[in-house]
């Protein structure tokens, strides 16, 4: 088994550098690539304009603190509400759409129709869905919500279906002879049974929409990417760094906020999390030290 994985990897591998010299053609272009992109990053990038920090000049500000007053306030905040306005949106439209998509609670004239329309949903990425709507309702945030909860319900929804169409068939079989309803089923066991997942998807969702909260502000449909946009066609590329950085910052303190989240519906009785222990020590003291601290803690519990 692992002899065909290997080689199916090796071919795999091989096809692709083939592939990617045939797509790069003139490997000249290369020359003085790294050496532009220093120039570019000394002179144009760094340090970054931390002034997106400070309040604008107008309107006038009414703030006690001027960081509330920034382009980087504003437009950070309006992402964040976008964002949260069309994950929320999106998980309640595509979550009765991924039960009608999953072949272990729908039949197949009900889920195909349903993965279709998943599909072609999330087929159009969010800028272009962006694009659409800033037509339709002009240059804003709405524009903006709309494209998110497009692109989030055919993105979730497929991830959604794939959990629920994971959890064991012994629950569903047992209240398919109780002769529990499709509904009841769906909402009562399969729903529950892979909660830990969708909420993972969930905030993983948002996260994502954050991200792109940089992408369709570009096009007009709001958030911190009207701002880079701005920057962007006044060659200011270091306010554009420093919002970068800001989005970033933000990034990571949601996947730890979802870090959080997630742990209070994981079911930790059972489960042996690893330690610096494995990873330092031999196989043998390792499972030892392991084993040494696992029964301590019981003992500890039962006192």
């Amino acid at each position: 088994m692992n002899t065909r994985v290997f080689a199916v990897a090796s071919i795999s591998l091989l096809l692709a550098l083939i592939t990617f010299n045939d797509l790069v053609g003139d490997w000249g272009r290369l020359e003085g690539g790294w050496s532009n992109l220093v120039i570019f990053f000394n002179e144009s990038l760094w340090p970054p304009n931390w002034s997106v920090l400070e309040a604008q000049s107008y309107p006038v500000c009414e703030e006690s603190v001027g960081l509330f007053c920034s382009v980087a306030w504003i437009g950070m905040v309006e992402t964040i509400k976008i964002a949260f306005v069309s994950t929320a949106f999106g998980f309640i439209i595509a979550l009765p759409l991924a039960a009608f998509a999953a072949n272990n609670l729908s039949p197949k004239w009900v889920s195909f129709p349903a993965r279709v329309i998943l599909s072609a949903m999330r087929s159009l990425p969010s800028i272009i869905w962006a694009i659409l709507f800033v037509i339709i309702f002009d240059i804003g945030t709405l524009a903006g919500i709309f494209a998110m909860t497009f692109y989030t319900v055919g993105y979730l929804g497929k991830l959604q279906f794939e959990s629920i169409e994971g959890i064991r068939n012994a629950p569903l079989e047992a209240s398919r002879a109780m002769g529990m309803t499709r509904a009841e089923i769906t909402y009562l066991v399969a729903i529950p049974e892979s909660a830990n997942n969708l909420l993972s998807h969930l905030m993983f969702m948002f996260e994502y929409n954050v991200r792109h909260g940089t992408v369709i502000g570009l096009v007009g449909a709001g958030g911190i990417g009207l701002y880079l946009n701005t920057y962007l066609k006044m060659l200011q590329y270091d306010k554009v760094v420093a919002l970068l950085i800001i989005v970033f910052i933000v990034v990571v303190l949601i996947d730890m906020l979802s870090m959080i989240i997630r742990s209070k519906f994981t079911e930790e009785g059972d489960v042996q999390r690893p330690s610096w222990s494995t990873i330092l020590l031999p196989a043998k003291m390792a499972s030892s030290h392991h084993h040494g601290n696992f029964v301590h803690q019981e003992d500890g519990s039962e006192e």
